[in-house]
């Protein structure tokens, strides 16, 4: 019910997640992101517990396939899950199960995989990623630009509700996120998301 993107800048080693959804409160649950240690986007039947736990893995040395692979044998409704996994060497792990809702998948490249599920169709996640292949810069801005050419392709095919964008480098390590913005029940969550994105730069 959801679209998402996790990506990691290979020359900052900042690394982040963007979402959005047609439900309140996304950047509540969907992303997660340590500074040093890696990104994760849990949606679908969303279970807060694959990015928890994963950034714990990670952290321990696992690899994403290993950690995503690990979280999923223990979970009997994992095919109702969507994940995403970057960590801080680009290393990447994706799932998209079988149950959860059409338009469904996830697209992996170079730094970083977007996804997405019940959404108008795979043009959302394909416009995602060519705009994040296209762009340079600062990560926030890349994530942002990918999400903003995810919801012009249509995204969820619900509508619209809530939208996040979460940044971790290794400046803020230990203290907090770099960025964490949010946007809750609005009629255009996107275009809030930026606008607010643009006052925290001030």
């Amino acid at each position: 019910m959801t679209f998402s993107m996790v990506a990691r800048c290979p020359k900052t080693l900042s690394l982040g997640v963007c979402v959005a959804t047609a439900v309140p409160a996304v950047g509540s649950v969907v992303p997660h992101a340590e500074a040093g240690v890696g990104a994760i986007a849990t949606q679908a039947q969303t279970e807060v517990s694959y990015g928890i736990r994963g950034l714990r893995l990670l952290k321990m040395g696992f690899s994403p396939q290993t950690a995503l692979e690990a979280m999923l044998r223990e979970d009997v409704e994992c095919e109702k899950r969507q994940v995403a996994i970057i960590d801080r060497r680009g290393r990447t792990a994706a799932f998209t199960g079988k149950e959860t809702v059409d338009w469904k998948g996830h697209l992996i490249g170079e730094n970083h995989v977007a996804l997405g599920n019940m959404l108008v169709g795979e043009s959302v996640i394909e416009a995602m990623t060519e705009t994040f292949e296209a762009t340079s810069g600062r990560l926030a801005e890349r994530l942002l630009s990918a999400l903003e050419s995810g919801q012009e392709a249509g995204g969820d095919k619900r509508g619209k509700s809530s939208a996040a964008l979460l940044i971790v480098n290794e400046r803020w390590k230990g203290a907090r996120p770099a960025i964490d913005l949010r946007v809750d029940e609005h009629q255009e969550p996107v275009k809030e998301l930026r606008r607010i994105f643009e006052v925290s730069k001030r």
